[in-house]
């Protein structure tokens, strides 16, 4: 007698065999980097609502000597802006009021604002031609760590977790922090540290300050270590008896129980993350050279600062991908007033980071990323007269900067007299996305995912990798 398929017995057949088949997929393309890595970590230093590049990193001097100035129409290009300025009637060119200076053997040319990240100048390579498709924040944060403006994608740290596929390790692939901000400043999606489509355990572990680095991960009351571990053992048996074994592979050569494997693993990490995560967020065991070295503001939970500490400690014990967002810095009114106060927050902490990893030995295989989701305009937002002026969104060109893993030092690219195109070696976001995971070790166009009828990688369709940024280059 012929056996009746029906719909719900197919599917879920249909469904295990895509999963066993993109998890053999996994396994062959993450069982190895595609080619030694120059990284073996990175940490992520967002910060969020777009830093002024011309405040900070690319000096121009002209727009001192234009100010109040219109914003020449050749420059401007009839080029796509917001609909906060778009309307506005005069787009006077500012200046910036903060002074550059050189530092260090490099000549590195740094904002007064950043005294601290000269004392670091020699480990940094500035990119003065970072450039972006989206003009408007959520858009904008989306594309640069999901290579997609459209949520949904997984995240730069997901799509490293997969190819890493680090089974056997006690610690998280990725954590995420977020800290700074207040009412009214962007919000931020989980979607920046989750895992899209991939298999969520490559999502990052969102690490909170205070007591409890991470939710759910304490026992309830009644349950200690002992009991989780009887726990373990009893699911153990349960494999057994279902003929599959707590490593995913069936004693009879079959498809494996991919829920049960799954959860079982979920369980025994959660039990090695109740030893790991809570020591590595308690800076009390800190010397005092550390306060020293990042500032007081590093005592404080929650802080900046205090992530930067607990990122370098993560880094440490074998935490692969960290990630640190800071809100605070969408600066479309009183600029000359506020950018001092995100730099106090901030400048500190990211050449403390810098400093301590390299006194660590740890920066020569350790990427630094400091980065915003675009740049700001050199015509002023509101009027220029009264110093409450700001500046708006510009995709066009902004800067960040990138310390570590053998990338070459000083200056990439250059923008115009008003910092508002890009005259030498662009760098699309695409770009930075393939150079970062070239030098984790991966090709980006190797490292896909198969889903929707097609394969999917970060860098879409799109994206070199930018030689002129490696050290041997």
């Amino acid at each position: 007698m012929a056996h009746s398929l029906h719909r719900r017995a197919f599917l879920q057949h249909a469904s295990l065999g895509a999963a066993l088949a993109t998890a053999l997929r996994a396994k062959e393309a993450g069982s190895a980097t595609h080619f030694p890595d120059r990284a073996k970590r990175v940490v992520v230093l967002h910060q969020s609502g777009a830093p002024s590049q011309i405040d900070l990193f690319d000096p121009k001097p002209q727009l001192l000597l234009q100010q109040g100035k219109e914003l020449p129409e050749e420059i401007r290009k009839n080029q796509r802006l917001t609909t906060m300025t778009s309307d506005q009637k005069q787009k006077s060119l500012v200046g910036s009021p903060f002074p550059f200076k050189r530092h260090g053997e490099s000549g590195l040319e740094l904002s007064s604002l950043l005294p601290h990240l000269a004392t670091a100048a020699d480990h940094l390579c500035v990119i003065r031609s970072m450039h972006t498709e989206a003009i408007n924040h959520d858009p904008a944060i989306t594309f640069m760590y999901t290579g997609s403006q459209i949520p949904g994608r997984p995240s730069l740290g997901a799509w490293c977790s997969y190819g890493w596929m680090r089974e056997t390790a006690n610690a998280p692939d990725f954590v995420a922090m977020v800290s700074g901000g207040r009412p009214g400043d962007q919000p931020l999606s989980s979607r920046l540290w989750g895992a899209g489509f991939l298999p969520q355990r490559h999502a990052a572990m969102r690490m909170r300050s205070g007591a409890d680095p991470l939710l759910f991960l304490s026992n309830p009351p009644g349950i200690d270590r002992q009991v989780r571990l009887r726990q373990l053992d009893a699911i153990e048996g349960l494999d057994a008896i279902a003929g599959t074994s707590a490593s995913g592979t069936s004693d009879d050569g079959g498809q494996a129980d991919v829920a049960l494997h799954s959860r079982w693993q979920a369980y025994r990490q959660t039990l090695e993350l109740q030893q790991l995560m809570p020591e590595a967020a308690d800076l009390k065991q800190e010397p005092e050279e550390t306060w020293r070295l990042y500032g007081e503001e590093a005592r404080r939970p929650g802080t900046f600062a205090a992530n930067c500490v607990r990122a370098r400690r993560l880094l440490e014990r074998d935490v692969p991908f960290v990630q640190l967002f800071h809100r605070g810095w969408d600066h479309h009114e009183e600029i000359v007033a506020r950018l001092p106060i995100q730099c106090r927050e901030t400048d500190q902490a990211s050449a403390a980071l810098v400093l301590d990893l390299h006194r660590r030995g740890m920066l020569d295989d350790t990427l630094v990323v400091w980065a915003g989701e675009f740049g700001r305009t050199a015509y002023c937002q509101g009027a220029i007269d009264g110093g409450a002026y700001g500046r708006d969104h510009h995709p066009r060109c902004f800067s960040i900067w990138l310390a570590g893993a053998g990338v070459k030092t000083g200056v990439y690219g250059e923008t115009d007299e008003f910092s508002y195109n890009i005259t030498d070696k662009p760098v699309h976001v695409h770009d930075l996305q393939a150079t970062l995971l070239h030098l984790l070790g991966f090709d980006h166009r190797r490292l896909t995912f198969r889903t929707q009828g097609r394969d999917y990688r970060l860098t879409d369709q799109f994206g070199e990798v930018v030689g002129g940024l490696l050290g041997d280059a």
